[in-house]
């Protein structure tokens, strides 16, 4: 009888020496690449994606976008593969988020957007008084989101806990992992000059006339070299004060013998800057650290060398009593996935060798049972060649393959074993073993990875996120299909034997004596050096000699006893069932009751339809609480809010504090207000005095103790209401890439007060009919910013002498102030920032009466003209914001959906109650945020099994040569359904968009691979027949003979 032999196989076969070597630096280098891997939270999200954010204080959200933000989008839709262009414009404040096609790299997206911005920029109308030029970067989730948050607090002044916390900032910004630290809780200093407004204008001074003696004063200019004596001398003119208190010394005026100083108009304050922001941390004042992590680098080294540096700023330069604490730290979830995983392989390793060895025997299951370290060992190597970072979703892909990558080694061990058992040599059952099943389980992983592969062109963030996905399946299971053809073959055809039914206990007595004095040995060696390594070999060893004992006395006889008696057993009963369902009409009868009960569980998915979720709505490990004032209040007031809303949130957490006071499900509670309180998947949204945050961080699930984080949240939500005139929300931390809110209604039209009111009536008429589920309707924007207009009388303006733009510049510096000059403090730098004093500034008659004080070009006698005599006011309101989408005004109704409702319902309810809402005409809604993220998600996971449908027939077409054998291996596919449709059903599970559909894809590979391997060895024991019976190869078996083979494949594989 002829065999199949496999020409790579044959050769590593041939070569054992050779695959030897090349296992051991798999080993070795797959361990060095696994430890060089760099962790992080999420992959490493870069795609064209360009973020332009400008700052122009003292502006409205109207003239942002008029000024800043119209002129900038008119360039950029220039632009050709722009997808998309969004943007926000508020007070003093714009952002512009440029989405381009797939086919334009990151790096030529940020230089095609720096080009437009410089053209405009250089436009006459474009405004040239900006603090700063638009800031231009590209997007980079990883480097977006902080990997955690460092808070100093104590007993000190917030001075103390500032220098304590830029001390760190430099030495965390100076690693190489790190890419920028921002700092909460604090402001940054500026000399104030506060004037007089009573004082200068009886003085006939203006802003200028200071501004200008402050400037020409504080100064050190480099005049150039000078030749003396041979040799070139630098002069330097050096004027700049080394205390701010000095430039009250200033003559601002001088004029027939009467000297004006500065300390007579004016005083000056070294101070902080008017606060934006607070930050607290279980309801002590903090000043916070932001650190984010530079894409590519390892969280983990990252987290323990930022520890490092804190450890060593303790124990050398700051006081015992400063209290530093890290929070919302993402390093603990890697740790625990890189752990997970690990603990898998190992558990992985020992099922598969518990199980296997029950058919196999201890030696032969440990050869498919090393298939599982190679196959990871290798596939880190290849992902660590690609720079592919052990991110979340790597980590998924490694876990879901530690299922899939032994069942090659399973059929080739198990072919080989089948060999040796019918009495040939190791080597010839090797190269006939894998011979006959190489090009089957070829196919079979092929198939598999035509599933997974199209799930790598997933367009989008999404795809982005995911594209990790399917590289990380790829690699492992080629890696684990090498590993079965050149390793496996290799290893049984050198160690594998039949195990012997009864092994000698002086034999086993021996090895476990041995190992246990090896072991003790290297624990106490282990006990005099502390080396964790001695420990671990030590315990190993000891493990291993217990191991060979209870083997002998208690696993080996139930091996035999399986072997023995149960599995033939159980192949009967099989055979039994295999010859009752295919025998005559019977197996029309079972082919028919089959298809019934893919009928029946489908028809129940319709009837009792499982919740359909984005993501897994499992227990939240953060939760957030949002408030929100009307724009405009101010900061105080939110912040006593927060301070409020702080402490009963505390009093509230006190029942999960154990007998010491020390809380068990709850790390933090991070209370920030004004700056920076948005939600963290919206990015940088500006100065926000209006707004603040609380956020919860949990502790991990074993050491909750069974409270649930999910009834915490829904307590929150009622521990939240009753706080009239602000708008509080809770919600948890999102699962993945941002989506947007479950229920999120985009309205679009020109006329922003239309917009406004079209968009208040329609969230109204939403919530007048009390859709189940939904939390809270609210709009994105508000017509509610108070403003005072000032009208300037041009006509009397100009007749007196007085430009507008000399109104407005006085207006501003008044209110807002001007940066004049800047102070040094050695290698700081500090703005001086003139104004009104306070008690001017906030008086609106006082403002509106001062003097537009100038020299006349005609008499060259100086004027002063009272803004009252040449302007009015009127009181009145502005947006909080102007949102646009592709160059059009958008306005946004949206919600979150309360815990036990199903989203898409809710949506689905909305969409039918809008669908008979008339809006006035030039306007138009659409449903957008998770909902449409789901329909792309749906639409693209759809053709991506299109796609793959199509390569796995192609696949079987090839490896079968034949049409009907693929037919019959996709409907086994289809039928495979039944399991998972009455899953759902049954155990009342959701349909979780992501996991469900990789599942079913995942299960379809399986099937599909075991039909490969079961059709195929039912082809040969066909074709061995008609050569027995001298049958041409195209005729068929007789109808019984076929059968036989069928039962005999069935049995064997």
């Amino acid at each position: 009888m002829t065999h199949k032999t496999n020409a790579l196989s044959n050769w590593a076969i041939n070569n054992k020496a050779t695959v030897l070597v090349i296992t051991v630096i798999i080993f070795l280098a797959g361990i060095n690449s696994y430890n060089s891997m760099p962790n992080e939270a999420f992959p490493e999200v870069v795609m064209p994606r360009i973020f332009i954010t400008t700052i122009y204080p003292g502006n409205s959200a109207l003239d942002m976008e008029k000024l800043i933000t119209r002129p900038l989008e008119k360039e950029i839709n220039q632009i050709t593969g722009v997808d998309k262009i969004t943007s926000i414009s508020k007070q003093g404040f714009s952002s512009i988020d440029v989405l381009f096609t797939n086919d334009i790299t990151p790096d030529e997206a940020l230089r095609k957007i720096k080009d437009k911005v410089d053209i405009t920029k250089a436009d006459k109308d474009f405004p040239k008084d900006l603090p700063a030029d638009p800031d231009v970067r590209e997007f980079n989730m990883s480097e977006m989101m902080p990997i955690f948050n460092v808070n100093l607090s104590g007993e000190f002044s917030m001075d103390q806990l500032k220098k304590y916390g830029e001390y760190l900032e430099d030495e965390i910004e100076n690693l190489p992992e790190i890419s920028g630290v921002d700092i909460r809780g604090m402001q940054d200093k500026e000399v104030e000059i506060a004037v007089d407004l009573n004082k200068m204008e009886s003085l006939k001074l203006n802003f200028n006339n200071i501004a200008g003696a402050i400037a020409n004063e504080n100064i050190t200019v480099s005049s150039g070299d000078i030749k003396q004596n041979g040799m070139l001398r630098s002069i330097r003119v050096v004027g700049e004060y080394n205390n701010p208190k000095e430039m009250e010394n200033i003559i601002v005026k001088n004029e027939h013998q009467k000297v004006v100083y500065l300390r007579d108009i004016a005083t000056v304050t070294f101070k902080e800057q008017e606060k934006t922001s607070y930050a607290r941390d279980f309801g002590r004042p903090v000043v916070m650290l932001d650190v984010k992590k530079r894409g590519g680098e390892n969280l983990i080294i990252a987290s323990a060398k930022i520890d490092k540096i804190i450890a060593k700023a303790k124990a050398t330069k700051f006081p015992d009593k400063l209290i530093i604490s890290k929070t919302n730290d993402m390093t603990d979830k890697t740790i625990a996935q890189v752990n997970d995983l690990e603990n898998n392989i190992i558990f992985g390793v020992i099922l598969v060798v518990l199980v296997l060895m029950f058919f196999l025997g201890l030696r032969n299951a440990l050869f498919v049972g090393i298939a599982i370290p190679l196959s990871m060992l290798l596939s880190f190597i290849l992902l660590n060649t690609l720079g592919v970072t052990l991110n979340m979703m790597v980590l998924f892909g490694l876990v879901l393959a530690l299922g899939m990558l032994v069942d090659n080694g399973i059929v080739v061990v198990e072919n080989i074993y089948r060999f040796i058992d019918e009495g040939y040599s190791n080597m010839d059952a090797a190269k006939y073993g894998v011979g006959e099943v190489a090009w089957p389980i070829i196919a079979s992983t092929a198939t598999t990875l035509a599933a997974f592969a199209p799930l790598g062109f997933w367009p989008g963030m999404m795809g982005q996120f995911m594209k990790y996905f399917p590289i990380t399946l790829i690699m492992v299971l080629s890696s684990s299909l090498f590993v079965a053809l050149v390793i496996n073959p290799v290893l049984t055809a050198m160690y594998m034997k039949i195990e012997e039914k009864k092994s000698s206990w002086k034999k086993v007595i021996l090895t476990s004596v041995i190992t246990a004095v090896i072991g003790a040995l290297f624990l106490v060696m282990a006990s005099k050096s502390g080396s964790k390594g001695f420990t671990a070999l030590g315990n190993m060893f000891l493990l291993f000699s217990i191991f060979s004992i209870l083997f002998k006395a208690v696993i080996n006889p139930v091996i035999n006893w399986f072997q023995n008696r149960l599995l033939p057993w159980m192949e009967h009963v099989y055979e039994k069932g295999l010859r009752f369902s295919i025998g005559g009409w019977k197996a029309y009868a079972t082919f028919l009751l089959t298809i019934v009960l893919l009928i029946f569980s489908v028809t129940l998915m319709t009837i009792y339809p499982p919740k359909t979720l984005f993501f897994p709505d499992s227990d939240p490990k953060q939760i957030y609480i949002y408030a929100e004032y009307p724009i405009g209040t101010d900061i105080e007031k939110t912040n006593k809010l927060t301070i409020t809303l702080e402490n009963k949130i505390m009093d509230y957490l006190k029942k999960y504090e154990d007998k010491n006071g020390n809380n068990y499900l709850v790390k933090s509670v991070i209370g920030q207000v004004g700056e920076g309180t948005g939600d963290p998947n919206q990015g940088n949204q500006g100065n926000t005095p209006n707004k603040s945050r609380i956020t919860l961080d949990f502790t991990d699930f074993v050491n909750r103790r069974g409270a649930s984080t999910s009834e915490v949240l829904t307590d929150l939500r009622e521990l939240m209401h009753g706080y009239p005139g602000v708008n509080i929300s809770v919600a948890k931390k999102q699962n993945g890439p941002p989506a947007g809110p479950p229920l999120n209604i985009e309205i679009t039209g020109d006329n922003y007060e239309q917009l406004i009111k079209t968009a208040s009536d329609m969230k109204n008429f939403i919530a007048s009919k009390n859709i189940s589920g939904i939390e809270e309707l609210k709009l994105d924007v508000e017509l509610g910013k108070p403003e005072m207009i000032v009208n300037v009388d041009r006509q009397k303006a100009n007749r007196l002498g007085v430009r507008t733009g000399q109104v407005a510049d006085l207006m501003r510096t008044s209110l807002f102030g001007k940066e004049i000059s800047t102070y040094k403090d050695g290698e700081d730098n500090y703005p001086v920032n003139i104004r009104l004093q306070e008690k001017y500034r906030y008086n609106k008659e006082a403002l509106l009466n001062q003097k537009v004080t100038y020299r006349s070009q005609s008499s060259g006698r100086i004027k002063q003209i009272p803004i009252g005599a040449i302007a009015n006011t009127v009181n009145t309101s502005t947006f909080s914001a102007v949102k646009r989408k592709n160059l059009n005004r958008v306005i946004s109704v949206y919600t979150n959906v309360l815990e036990g409702y199903n989203p898409t319902e809710v949506v689905e309810k909305t969409k039918q109650l809008l669908k008979s809402y008339n809006l006035p005409k030039g306007y138009s809604f659409k449903f957008t945020g998770e909902q449409e993220e789901q329909a792309k998600m749906m639409a693209f996971l759809g053709k991506a099994l299109l796609i793959a449908i199509i390569l796995i027939f192609l696949i079987l077409v090839a490896q079968f040569n034949s049409a009907v054998t693929p037919v019959i291996i996709s409907l086994s596919v289809l039928l495979s359904l039944i399991g998972v449709l009455l899953g759902l059903i049954i155990f009342k599970m959701d349909f979780i968009i992501l996991m469900t559909m990789l599942g079913i894809i995942s299960l379809a590979g399986i099937v599909v691979n075991n039909a490969i391997v079961l059709i195929d060895y039912v082809n040969i024991i066909i074709n061995r027949k008609k050569v027995e019976l001298n049958i041409p190869k195209e005729k068929l078996l007789p109808k019984k003979l076929i059968f036989e083979s069928i039962i005999q494949a069935g049995k064997t594989r």
